[in-house]
């Protein structure tokens, strides 16, 4: 996660998030095993996946110590992305054991690679507080975290999570979901790498989502855009079977207010503070509402005094904040502090000081230190105790049938404007797509399929630029003169949404010829400016 105010382009992917499975597709199941640190017992973690991704799924854990494989009582259930974990109390030491799982699909029976481990019996803990087990061993003897993304996966490289445990991390907050479909379909995919694995490693683990708001400015589009998101989220969150107790929330990141971008990547609109303050409303009370668990808002100070108005409701939320450069390792020091005067937003205490639960402190982690593949590595420290820590992690939701995301769900188009004119101008569709209840579909985009008998010769170039959730503009360049007929066509590559079609037909006529325009004279080219280091004053821990 990194603190700039650029947005991505808001052209929505066609990378494929949880495609539903085919009877044709072949099943393979894998395992890890590891020893948990436990406060108590000596803690054994099964976890994998299957693909193709089937929830509901019994996985067998079998066990072979005498040269035969035997079924042992532990069972566990696949999540709708496919994930399985279960625990196990180890009963026995130093003996090097041989494990695997076993699935049963549509009668065939799938075998995981085998896996051996010893489990040794660690030295006796007095007490069975949890807390124990909470070590405060970041900056400041602070509990020491980190936040991670696909930027930590160089070449799908994996992390790992024993070293960063080792190395004194207790918690890693994983992007988890994303407003943009192609950048939301990375996340699922490294999600469903990290989770169980970071818990299985002793970490508890927490949750992001990367929010694009919408070009919007009526209150209730506002409200029905942040209810889709959140949606989002919800449905990820459903897709790994809910909250364990060895998740904390799941938070929003929220530190641009760009709505609209020019040809050239330069920002033309911006929402306003109350549009930005009333999406975060409701983004996080639906997300609290449904869950049970008090989400988080991960933002930086400048954002929250400039982009979003003071505010009771949002105050009751944690606030993961950002801010660099300045030393952890002295307890006394905090973010959120300007060097004259107070930042005024919803979490600025009565001393100017503001009132985070969570700092990242630096972008600029030092990874391979705690088993992540590549350079940095964002690192964060919780303000509280252990129990404190424990208070957040507290409580649990498991979804039902209902809380899962939807598979082919009927969806309705309308378009709301078009206009063609001539050649040197672009043929424009606005349209909304909903579900069956009327609200806005959460992913897929929109774009122009021409009659097969009338297709231009040259194809032409069709942008789709997201408004709101459930809302396009689509420009299309390059179409010579002539009257077309074709349909704007809503898919869904994730298949939650089905896909649905207005017809349409128009006429453009023949515009001015562009003229030709001399080469332009070879100039000399200026002298590169020297690369800058993003890390100079930042903590490398």
């Amino acid at each position: 996660m990194k603190i700039r105010a650029v947005v991505a382009a808001f052209a929505l992917g066609l990378l494929v998030v949880g495609v539903p499975n085919t009877q044709a597709a072949t099943t393979s199941l894998t395992m890890s095993v590891r020893q948990t640190p436990s406060a108590t017992d000596s803690i054994v973690t099964f976890y994998g996946t299957i693909k193709p991704a089937k929830s509901g799924l019994n996985v067998k854990i079998q066990t072979n110590s005498s040269g035969a494989w035997k079924t042992t009582r532990f069972v566990a259930k696949t999540s709708k992305a496919g994930t399985w974990k279960t625990t196990a109390v180890a009963t026995s030491f130093d003996i090097p054991i041989k494990y695997r799982a076993q699935v049963n699909v549509r009668g065939k029976i799938t075998y995981s690679p085998i896996r051996t481990i010893t489990i040794k019996n660690l030295p006796e803990i007095s007490t069975a507080e949890p807390a124990m087990v909470i070590d405060r061993l970041g900056p400041g003897g602070r509990i020491h975290g980190a936040d991670i993304s696909r930027w930590q996966h160089p070449n799908d490289k994996q992390i790992d999570f024993a070293k960063a445990y080792e190395s004194g991390l207790r918690f890693v907050m994983i992007k988890a979901s994303d407003t943009r479909d192609d950048a939301d379909a990375l996340s699922l995919k490294y999600l469903v790498m990290d989770h169980a694995a970071a818990q299985a490693a002793g970490l508890y683990t927490g949750f992001y989502h990367y929010a694009i708001l919408p070009d919007v400015t009526d209150r209730d589009a506002i409200i029905r855009d942040a209810t889709a998101q959140a949606q989002k989220a919800i449905w990820r969150l459903a897709a790994l079977g809910g909250y364990s107790e060895r998740d904390l929330p799941y938070a929003l990141d929220l530190e641009n207010k760009c709505v609209r971008l020019s040809s050239s990547g330069a920002c033309q609109q911006y929402a306003t503070r109350a549009n930005v303050t009333l999406w975060a409303e409701t983004f996080l009370e639906l997300l609290k509402t449904k869950t049970g668990k008090t989400p988080i808002l991960y933002s930086y100070s400048n954002f929250l005094e400039s982009s979003m108005n003071k505010s009771a409701v949002l105050a009751q939320y944690p606030l993961w904040l950002a801010q660099y450069a300045i030393d952890p390792f002295n307890p006394i020091n905090s973010p959120g502090l300007k060097a004259g005067g107070c930042y005024v937003h919803s979490w600025t205490g009565s001393n100017c000081d503001s009132q985070w639960t969570v700092w990242q402190y630096t972008s600029c982690g030092i990874a391979p230190k705690y088993g992540v593949p590549g350079t940095r590595l964002d690192l964060n420290i919780f303000r509280g105790t252990a129990g404190d820590f424990l208070n957040l992690a507290k409580g649990s939701w498991v979804p039902s049938t209902l809380d899962l995301m939807p598979n082919n769900e009927p969806t309705q188009m309308v378009i709301n404007a078009q206009s063609a004119s001539t050649t040197n101008k672009l043929v424009t569709f606005k349209a909304t797509v909903v579900r069956p209840d009327s609200t806005p579909v959460v992913t897929g985009a929109i774009k122009l399929v021409f009659d097969p008998a009338i297709i231009p010769a040259i194809k032409p170039v069709q942008t789709v630029l997201r408004a709101a959730s459930g809302e396009w503009t689509l420009a299309i360049k390059g179409i010579p003169a002539g009257t077309y007929l074709g349909k704007v066509v809503y898919t869904d590559v994730s298949q939650t949404h089905a896909q649905s079609f207005q017809s349409t037909s128009f006429t453009v006529t023949q515009g001015p010829t562009p003229t030709a325009t001399p080469s332009p004279t070879a100039t000399i080219k200026p002298t590169p400016k020297p690369s800058t280091d993003g890390c100079a004053n930042q903590i490398k821990n």
